[in-house]
């Protein structure tokens, strides 16, 4: 659309309540901050950033969450719509290595941030076949990503016809969606080494998918990597934290460990916040950026549990078994980013479908000091996929430490300093964090087609009401989360402009696309 809203000017600045502290809470705040909004911001945790947690260690903070930063002109955006340069707030080192690959056979592979170079190298690991199938999936993958990317990433409210039309455009990609087929299914068509589509595979995970349950349609997350890759100086947790300073600088009120209890509304229309302490926030517009499973489960008020259906929330992604921890190593030479993979992929999917413990898990290891000498103490978050949060017991979690650490050990990499059972965030500590989660860190499941077009968008029928974060379209990860902020404070300015008094005024600075 072409009319533009950069701030509300008027004798009363909009009161905006902004319920959570993630990508996508931030996002929000900081725009409707900066067009002229009065914007509190409660987060039930005391550090902002959500899933971008990080825990302490005898090496420093070690990220416990998202590792990198993927697709950067998003921040960019975000930045300069603010009036400021991403790169003058967070120092970002561009990985040349995209990931490290190892598997049990002992082979490995190095993917790059050149596609020439990764091409090469595959090559060199599985013979020119393998490097012709691979450039062929890298046409496609960025065929999708390129021709999705507007129509339905971006836009705030995409549909069945969006869906519909982007193919009519491009007619070309309609074999790498492959439509009838799971993405294990394509992969495995589009490689004759099985290793390859075991890797390409993994990348559903990224949104808590399952490979052999989501649509070959993911392939295009692939593009969004090979784009590039970067990782924060100082941890992931450094990008909330200058997002936090920066709201800070534009008049934001911060409210740390807080908690909200309900929202109240009146004639059909949001206007208090009830929080843990007693106190209530009047409230223009409020923003709530948790699992919209929250809402659904009545965790805001059993009045307004029919605002977010159910199947919008359900059923749940993928959850995870998360060790964050400082220790000296030994055995591997390790990149940043490092997956450990399995034998046979069922082995792995399969039991966590049926909410029980993977028996031969793909293990992602983020070395955060990669490069250190091995007799130093280093920064490790290791990752493994699992089923949403059930009850567990110390038997699991015992389990969960030699699936770890001896599956590591078989493939050669060994840590020499004792991990303490503390060191471990499992799918049900993580129902604890991130309540009415289940654990699940991705909001709704991608698996099927349309999957994507079944989250909630940023209006919700109660008037005042607006969603953002990884649960809401366009889905989870960190710049989708911050994209689902964009469209939030943009659906926000967009209402006050046109069902109240405030007025639009021309000012220096951000544009908020309206």
């Amino acid at each position: 659309m072409s009319n533009r809203v950069t701030a509300i000017h008027t004798s009363h600045r909009p009161k905006a309540v902004v319920i959570g502290a993630g990508m996508g809470g931030l996002t929000a705040a900081l725009r409707l901050a900066h067009a002229g909004c009065a914007v509190t911001v409660i987060e039930a945790q005391n550090t902002v950033g959500g899933k971008m947690r990080t825990v302490p260690s005898a090496a420093g903070p070690v990220d416990a969450g998202p590792t990198v930063v993927t697709m950067r002109p998003v921040f960019e955006k975000l930045f300069s719509d603010l009036g400021t340069d991403l790169k003058d707030h967070v120092h970002l080192t561009r990985l040349e290595i995209l990931a490290r690959h190892f598997w049990p056979d002992g082979s490995t592979l190095d993917l790059y941030d050149d596609i020439d170079a990764s091409a090469a190298a595959i090559a060199q690991f599985a013979g020119a076949k393998a490097r012709s199938d691979f450039l062929a999936f890298h046409r496609e993958s960025t065929a999708l990503f390129t021709a999705f990317e507007g129509p339905m990433i971006r836009s705030p409210d995409p549909s069945k016809m969006d869906l519909t039309l982007t193919v009519l455009r491009s007619p070309h990609i309609l074999r790498a969606m492959a439509p009838h087929q799971n993405l294990a299914q394509s992969l495995e068509k589009r490689f004759g080494d099985p290793r390859l589509a075991q890797l390409f595979g993994r990348y559903s995970t990224y949104i808590g998918g399952n490979p052999y349950l989501s649509p070959a349609l993911l392939a295009l997350i692939w593009a969004s990597e090979a784009a590039g890759v970067w990782r924060v100086e100082g941890g992931i947790h450094q990008l909330a934290l200058a997002m936090q300073k920066l709201g800070t600088d534009l008049g934001i009120r911060f409210l740390m460990g807080t908690s909200v209890e309900r929202l109240h509304h009146d004639h059909g229309r949001v206007h208090q916040v009830a929080l843990s302490t007693g106190e209530v926030c009047a409230a223009d517009v409020v923003l709530f950026n948790g699992d919209p499973r929250a809402i659904h489960i009545g965790l805001l008020g059993a009045d307004l549990q029919s605002i977010v259906p159910r199947q919008k929330v359900e059923p749940r992604s993928l959850s995870a078994h998360v060790w964050a921890f400082a220790s000296r190593v030994s055995g591997r030479a390790l990149a940043h980013h490092n997956v450990f993979f399995g034998a046979d992929p069922r082995s792995e999917f399969d039991p966590i479908a049926a909410g029980e413990m993977p028996r031969d898990p793909t293990l992602y290891v983020c070395a955060q000091d990669a490069g250190s000498a091995q007799d130093q103490m280093q920064r490790f978050e290791i990752i493994m996929n699992g089923a949403p949060s059930r009850a567990e017991t110390k038997r699991e979690v015992a389990l969960c430490r030699d699936l770890t650490f001896q599956t590591l050990a078989a493939r050669g990499l060994k840590f020499q300093d004792p991990i303490p059972d503390g060191a471990l965030t499992s799918p049900m500590d993580f129902a604890e964090i991130f309540p009415a989660s289940c654990g699940s860190l991705y909001g709704r499941s991608p698996h099927g087609l349309t999957a994507g077009l079944k989250r909630p968008r940023a209006r919700t029928a109660l008037k005042g009401l607006y969603l953002a974060g990884g649960g809401t379209h366009p889905g989870a990860g960190i710049p989708m989360a911050c994209l689902s902020g964009q469209h939030a404070a943009e659906a926000i300015l967009t209402d006050l402009v046109s069902t109240s008094p405030f007025r639009p005024m021309a000012t220096r600075g951000g544009i908020l696309t309206a």
